[in-house]
């Protein structure tokens, strides 16, 4: 049996600990998805899953994550019908074996829950059209498509049924999903005022400790569509091999220069991984030229390994039990399940729909009287 243990090595501990504070008293439930679109790496760790790593020690199964695969469709370049099935276990599984325990919070797959697109129907039915073509993210990606599918136009409209469904107050996102949850605040908002106050008006949630991690490259934020990531699950040869290659101060051309530590992206990755009294002696010595850039990636490496290795170990256990992750899905759709239909049952009444025979309804039907 998989013993889960909450994260790994000085990285977890760095950004679980400075968000802490961060997770108020009021929040009552968290709901966050993400797409199965393939390899995860640092900085999806902890950008991100340290994030849901906390959050659920706090809240428990009122933490519930989604891998939303019926999402990956709506990105041609990254969705691929023979790889997506894959994708999705290999999501759960990272996001296990990284620390998620299934068993506290709720994690389970997007089309396990058919009222999911339940909601989206009734949503796009409420949703002015002009309000979606306005979405940043719809405009820039149907500016490089010849065709434009209409699930790309309705994307943020299934996000927002994603977030009501389960009636979560709090959404982490990224820059990119700030648009796209406005909306989904303006879809419960038009909801209330129309059918009767029924959903919360999610708040976002960016955390300010959560790093933005550059790439290898020192470039942009760390991308599979740059290249510029080192995976989770990556073996330790090819994480070497990167990070020995790493670019160091430009400015430092032999060892006998003195180095400025923040323009060196060794550093970067370093502050994240090591403890900070070892991260303030070397750069300490980097300035005055006590010690070589090879020597700070050597123990860079050794630093990351602390964290990523238990990781990649627990992968592999899980990866010989593909059953163990299959049944936390399964439960935890189960779990989602419960509280998606008790929506659905209050959405549907409200909405005027009629129920089947043998459930009560909220609208009593008439009988048609024959005029006399």
């Amino acid at each position: 049996m998989l013993a889960y243990v909450s994260g790994s090595g000085f990285g977890f501990q760095r950004v679980h600990e400075a968000l802490r504070p961060a997770i108020l008293s009021s929040v009552k439930r968290v709901f966050s998805g993400f797409q199965p679109t393939g390899d995860l790496h640092i900085g999806n760790y902890l950008g991100a899953m340290v994030n849901y790593i906390a959050l659920g020690e706090k809240l428990g199964q009122d933490a519930i994550y989604c891998i939303v695969d019926y999402h990956a469709p709506t990105n041609p370049a990254a969705y691929d019908k023979d790889l997506l099935a894959q994708r999705t276990f290999d999501a759960a599984l990272v996001n296990m074996a990284a620390g998620l325990d299934p068993s506290k919070v709720i994690l389970f797959v997007q089309s396990h829950v058919p009222e999911h697109i339940e909601l989206a129907w009734v949503f796009s039915t409420q949703t002015p059209y002009g309000d979606l073509t306005r979405m940043t993210q719809f405009k820039d990606k149907a500016a490089k498509l010849q065709s434009v599918p209409a699930g790309l136009l309705m994307y943020p409209v299934l996000m927002a049924a994603d977030i009501l469904l389960y009636k979560a107050d709090t959404v982490p996102v990224g820059d990119d999903q700030i648009q796209h949850l406005e909306l989904t605040r303006e879809i419960a908002r038009r909801w209330n005022l129309e059918y009767g106050e029924t959903f919360p008006e999610p708040q976002g949630y960016l955390n300010p400790h959560a790093p933005r991690v550059p790439g290898i490259d020192g470039k942009a934020k760390m991308s599979k569509s740059v290249g510029n990531t080192i995976g989770l699950l990556e073996d330790e040869e090819s994480i070497w091999a990167k990070i020995r290659t790493m670019p160091d101060d430009p400015a430092r051309i032999r060892l006998s220069d003195p180095g400025d530590p923040e323009r060196s992206v060794v550093f970067k990755f370093l502050q994240y991984f090591a403890p900070p009294e070892l991260v303030q002696v070397l750069r300490e010595e980097y300035r005055r030229r006590g010690i070589g850039t090879l020597v700070v990636k050597q123990l860079l490496m050794q630093e990351m390994m602390k964290t990523l290795r238990p990781i990649r170990e627990r992968a592999q256990e899980l990866r010989a039990n593909p059953d163990q992750v299959l049944g936390a899905l399964e439960d935890g759709a189960a779990k989602a399940r419960r509280i998606a239909q008790a929506t659905m049952e209050e959405v549907r009444d409200k909405f005027g729909l009629l129920r089947p025979r043998g459930r009560t309804s909220a609208v009593q039907v008439q009988p048609k009287v024959a005029s006399q």
